[in-house]
């Protein structure tokens, strides 16, 4: 909670004090002053952090207790005459106000304004975002020959150490997961305190002078998600001297806010069961040519950090990033797309896929760059609840394209591990491990390794550092089932 949250529960907790027990002579006159009190509090907390949904409760029990309170002032009499009736509306309003402050304090404890973590690399992270157009391709989301494909892409890299500016938020419009809300038949509302969440990056902060350059990743978020979602995994990669660029893939997407406020929400013909099976009534040609057109947009962000590279209309980023040092990761469908991606782009020196199956393409033609993959055993698999078919085809299509690679490559298992851990889910509610949503091993424990593996394969892949962590059976990581195969 956040510290006028805290102060708010503190205050409504005294008010309830004040209003129930006896307060003899001078100490009366707490009674009097607690109720606008804590007014005064819920109005501050507004104005200067912000309401959230979670809060809700709170702020009714702020504005009962002063209800009660100016009854009690306005017709004191009338509240002094008590008898059976009044001892027991008594007796239940205490019963009340202390189950109200019991939820008023769980609910945002539970779905919290949560932290990221800190990055432990020696770089601070800064971070700006741009919007592009590519002339070139057009829409084939809409049925509008003249659309072009637009993108928000946001790009996080080393910054100079304590420089001034404002932390950058973690989702800087909530209405980009309004749908995400309504896919999982939630209220509209459900992931609109994700405003109030501060990442550790500065907007627009100056680059760090460690180096003249540095390499350039890509991220690609899973479907139905959001260019954000794994926000613990880059802020620590460029703490570590990379520059990723996350993209936010229209249609894809939850949502996707452009600068004049249009909001593009996921298209149905995303959805399962696409993309292992063509949906019934789908056009397969269609659907067919979705995973190579969001490839696409990885291509596209690639030549468009070269212009940033010549010129960044930002003023930050211009002579700063080192193109002949790219490399892709991307989460569940995200996996996907970076899978594709470095089917078709040899400029792409490294490939990372997290908790998805390969593409048929990818699995017919093979990967030439170093490939990582993480997830789990078939075993955790199915614990979570995936069907027999997508369990064989993730655990079969990683082996076929991991023994065909010319090059170097990775299986990291993680048993215990479900889907929700490859991104920044384990932060959103500490529930989520007591029920189950991420699994058996604790979230921030799967969080920590898959950062470390993602760190130690592009040190070595992308930098050419030893990445010490892929030479032998993991000794801070037991639980992981590790295999490797050298060029």
């Amino acid at each position: 909670m956040r510290p006028l949250e805290i102060m708010l529960v503190i205050t409504n907790l005294l008010v309830l004090a004040a209003l129930t027990v006896p307060l003899p002579g001078r100490t009366g006159r707490v009674r009097r002053a607690a109720p606008p009190l804590a007014l005064l509090v819920m109005a501050a907390q507004l104005l200067v952090e912000g309401q959230r949904w979670q809060m809700v409760p709170a702020y009714a029990l702020s504005a009962i207790f002063f209800v009660a309170w100016l009854v009690r002032t306005v017709a004191p009499a009338r509240a002094a005459r008590r008898g059976r009736i009044g001892r027991l509306g008594a007796i239940l309003g205490v019963g009340l106000g202390v189950l109200g402050l019991m939820v008023s304090t769980a609910v945002p404890l539970l779905v919290p304004v949560f932290s990221l973590p800190r990055p432990t690399g020696p770089y601070d992270v800064g971070t700006v975002t741009y919007h592009w157009i590519d002339p070139d391709r057009g829409e084939i989301f809409t049925a509008d020959p003249n659309d072009r494909r637009e993108l928000m892409v946001q790009v996080w890299y080393p910054a100079k150490a304590n420089s001034p500016g404002k932390r950058a938020p973690y989702v800087s419009d909530s209405e980009a997961l309004v749908p995400l809300a309504r896919l999982m038949k939630l209220p509209s509302f459900t992931f609109s305190h994700l405003e109030h969440v501060t990442t550790n990056a500065i907007l627009s902060a100056p680059m760090a002078d460690g180096a003249p350059t540095f390499p350039v990743l890509l991220f690609s978020h899973g479907r139905s998600g959001f260019r954000q979602h794994n926000t613990r995994q880059v802020e620590e990669l460029a703490s570590h001297g990379y520059i990723i660029a996350t993209i936010d893939h229209p249609y894809a997407a939850a949502g996707v806010v452009f600068p004049d406020g249009r909001l593009v929400t996921i298209d149905n013909r995303l959805l399962p069961p696409w993309p292992r099976k063509v949906a019934a009534g789908a056009d397969p040609a269609f659907q067919a040519g979705i995973l190579p057109y969001l490839a696409q947009d990885a291509l596209f962000t690639l030549n468009q950090l070269g212009a940033v590279n010549k010129a960044d209309p930002q003023g930050i980023l211009t002579g700063r990033l080192d193109l002949d040092r790219a490399a892709m990761f991307g989460a569940s469908m995200g996996g996907l797309v970076t899978a594709e991606a470095c089917r078709l782009e040899p400029r792409l020196r490294a490939c990372l896929v997290l908790d998805v199956f390969f593409p048929a393409d990818v699995v017919r033609s093979g990967l030439r760059q170093p490939t990582m993959w993480i997830s789990r055993d078939a075993e955790t698999m199915r614990l979570e609840g995936w069907d027999p078919e997508e369990v064989d085809l993730t655990q079969a299509t990683a082996q076929a394209v991991y023994e065909k690679l010319p090059a170097d490559g990775y299986l990291v298992r993680i048993p215990g591990m479900f889907h929700a851990n490859i991104s920044d889910a384990a932060l959103y509610s500490p529930l989520f491990s007591s029920i189950g949503v991420t699994g058996p091993i604790d979230g921030r424990r799967a969080q920590e390794i898959i950062a470390e593996y993602s760190l130690a394969f592009f040190d070595r892949h992308v930098k050419g550092q030893p990445g010490a962590l892929l030479d032998g059976p993991p000794q801070q990581y037991p639980e992981v089932i590790f295999e490797t195969r050298r060029s």
